[in-house]
């Protein structure tokens, strides 16, 4: 049996599963401060009786160097209490099991390429949309990594005509994507969510050009066959419509390969992010 964390700054999404895609038990831990959260975390995994391995995919940033002595942390984040945190260190000497280790969002990322979306293909990019912006490559069922961990959300989009007024809610870059289109950006600016705005309504076609361009500087950059757009924000009716449409529009049939790129929704739904987490914690045996 193999354990997953799905590590997040509001919870812990915390199951395990022997030789199925789905967990076969799972729970949900309120994140409070590190000692107590990973404490009922792995007081709950022993209970699930033995366990060969645990993946856990994290909230960030977080240290994915394997040469580093700060490998498996949480490093600065604004999290009060978790600046600094040996995740990856501390659940495993807790349970005594090798660990996998990973960005929330490359958890979600494999997840989609192994068992949803990407399945029997070369690539894909998980895109989420949600509280922050942010996105993981898998290329040939490898999550990409280098200095760190991509950072998708924080390119600058080009401004629309439209909207020159908003300085941004980013408080590292102002106006970039995430400072424009996460969750709290467009409740900042608008006074409510996306999906509670009238169909008519500004910022609908807004999000959806910023996310189009997202979308093609990533299939101009990588080349990838498929993207996955995940999150709250695409959970508004008629978004991911939207969003093809205008990378359809803004990509102009330039692309080699073209008819195999595809945007799409994520196949595992919400499921993603602790599927991925017990991904790595299967690759951790391996």
């Amino acid at each position: 049996m193999v354990a997953g964390i799905e590590a997040g700054g509001t919870k812990f999404v915390v199951g395990v599963a022997k030789a199925t895609v789905l967990p076969t038990a799972r729970t949900v831990i309120p994140t409070t401060r590190p000692a107590e959260t990973l404490a009922a975390v792995t007081d709950w995994l022993r209970e699930q009786g033995p366990i060969r391995a645990v993946g856990i995919a994290s909230f960030g940033p977080v240290e994915l160097d394997p040469a580093s002595p700060r490998w498996g942390h949480i490093t600065e984040t604004p999290k009060p209490g978790w600046n600094d945190c040996d995740l990856a260190g501390i659940v495993g000497e807790a349970l005594g099991v090798p660990v996998g280790f990973d960005t929330d969002v490359n958890g979600a990322a494999l997840a989609e390429f192994v068992y949803g979306a990407g399945k029997g293909m070369r690539s894909l990019v998980y895109v989420t949309v949600g509280t922050g912006i942010g996105g993981g490559l898998v290329v040939d069922g490898r999550i990409l990594s280098g200095a760190g961990h991509p950072e998708m959300g924080h390119f600058y989009p080009r401004r629309s005509a439209k909207d020159w007024n908003f300085i941004g809610a980013c408080p590292y870059h102002g106006d970039c994507l995430e400072g424009l289109i996460s969750g709290p950006a467009i409740q900042r600016r608008w006074g409510a969510r996306l999906s509670d705005l009238p169909d008519d309504h500004q910022a609908h076609g807004i999000v959806a050009d910023y996310l189009a361009q997202l979308c093609h500087t990533i299939f101009a950059l990588t080349a990838t066959e498929t993207i996955v757009l995940g999150g709250g924000v695409m959970a508004t009716t008629g978004l991911l419509d939207r969003v093809r449409s205008r990378a359809n529009a803004i990509g102009g049939c330039y692309f080699p390969g073209r008819a195999r790129q595809t945007i799409v929704a994520p196949q595992l739904g919400s499921a993603a992010g602790l599927v991925g987490a017990i991904e790595l914690g299967r690759r951790a045996v391996k």
